[in-house]
């Protein structure tokens, strides 16, 4: 299990578990987290499960694939630590991650 560390537009942080394999958005979606809808249930298909990583993180996490990148066009203020959460998979060396949610989805 790694912890996962969601901040919102506001500023509020919530921590939550997220079991290796799966993804940051389906944890963030199992623990009601605001700010993801996941509108297409992770399918790289929308992109209303974008997210900012923090900089410290971005190396671990990995840069996008060509498909995330083209869904991220239609992401709300990309920048270049937005990722799309369904794309991120949650492993042990991403305990402690720190990932902000957007002001809203696209």
């Amino acid at each position: 299990m790694a912890k996962l560390n969601f901040i919102d537009f506001a500023g509020t942080s919530r921590t939550v578990e997220a079991a290796a394999g799966s993804t940051i958005m389906e944890a963030a979606i199992k623990n009601a987290i605001p700010g993801i809808e996941a509108e297409c249930g992770g399918a790289c298909a929308c992109a209303t499960c974008h997210v900012y990583v923090d900089d410290a993180w971005l190396e671990r996490v990995g840069p996008p694939s060509s498909m995330e990148e083209d869904m991220l066009d239609f992401a709300y203020d990309v920048r270049p630590n937005s990722r799309l959460s369904c794309q991120v998979k949650v492993t042990d060396t991403l305990d402690g991650l720190i990932v902000r949610t957007p002001e809203r989805q696209a």
